[in-house]
């Protein structure tokens, strides 16, 4: 089979891009580098350094191509509030050429990676699909547009869809600079420069973190499962949560309070109930030793 990945040098899109290429399949990958790394493409990927908010420039690239997936975006909710309209760009109007471009090819199926900040804050846990988005600031809400358009495209050109509403994902390939470095790698950064962990608010905040390989074998049963296509939304989380306070003592050191950050929900928890049902996952990595991995890979030793 050929499949397309778009921002297949990224941290996700590479580990999507590195399966499909063990199972076997063609694999092209769309990215600019605008945020991927060029030494996370995987080898015997084809790589096109193309900008998939340019609809003429990409359009050609999915002749012949079976099934896309779509984790390509500029993420991380601050750069969304600082960057409105790049952000806007490149997350609600490249998608909707990846879905038009697709759709035109007669691609089969298009995996979406969306987002658990669709949610907001919600008066219940753990979040399930059928909840009222609730998006609390540009990011939040450009994914959840997204998600709208696969349901849409699925219900007017009969292409399938299906969106995976991410929950904090880490592990091998993370960001580890610039706006899209997360709460780990961030302090795992600060912790090697001997410099104090520095926590919004409280610490108090918790989400439910993912590591990448169960991500990536959610996005597999995405595109193969014969439940889904119809633009369903599930998520993909692991069905716990942790708070910042956490992190910083599992990797220690001194801490420095901050101001909170706004428009972000307090408590993410994702239900699985669905995503078990429709594509028989379960994530296998517990984050306790999958956070002791992340931080081994980034010179950071974890004591029992």
């Amino acid at each position: 089979m050929k499949y397309l990945v778009t921002g297949g040098a990224g941290f996700i899109g590479s580990h999507i891009a590195e399966a499909l290429l063990k199972q076997g399949h063609e694999v092209f990958i769309i990215d600019n580098l605008s945020t991927g790394k060029r030494g996370n493409i995987p080898d015997g990927a084809v790589f096109l350094e193309k900008d998939f908010t340019k609809f003429d420039e990409i359009r050609s690239d999915f002749s012949g191509i079976d099934g896309v997936f779509h984790p390509g975006a500029l993420p991380r909710v601050p750069f969304s509030i600082e960057n409105p309209i790049e952000s806007f760009t490149a997350n609600v109007m490249g998608t909707l050429n990846v879905l038009v471009a697709s759709r035109d090819a007669g691609v089969k199926r298009v995996v979406y990676s969306a987002s658990s900040s669709a949610y907001g804050n919600q008066e219940q846990l753990p979040l399930h699909p059928d909840m009222h988005a609730n998006p609390m600031n540009p990011y939040a809400l450009q994914k959840y547009i997204g998600e709208l358009k696969m349901r849409q495209f699925a219900e007017l050109y009969g292409i399938e869809t299906v969106s995976l509403r991410y929950f904090n994902v880490y592990g091998p390939r993370m960001a580890n600079e610039g706006a899209y470095v997360t709460v780990i790698s961030h302090f795992a950064r600060q912790k090697k420069a001997g410099e104090p962990l520095t926590i919004h608010g409280d610490g108090e905040q918790t989400r439910d973190f993912t590591h990448v390989f169960d991500v990536v074998d959610a996005n597999m049963r995405a595109m193969t499962s014969s439940n889904v296509g119809r633009g369903e939304v599930v998520n993909v989380g692991a069905g716990s949560q942790y708070s910042v306070n956490y992190i910083a003592q599992m990797i220690g050191g001194p801490t420095i309070t901050i101001e909170e950050r706004k428009a972000e929900a307090k408590h993410t928890r994702a239900d699985i109930t669905k995503t078990r049902e429709l594509l028989g996952w379960e994530p296998k990595i517990q984050f306790s030793e999958g956070l002791k991995e992340t931080l081994r890979d980034l010179g950071i030793v974890i004591e029992d």
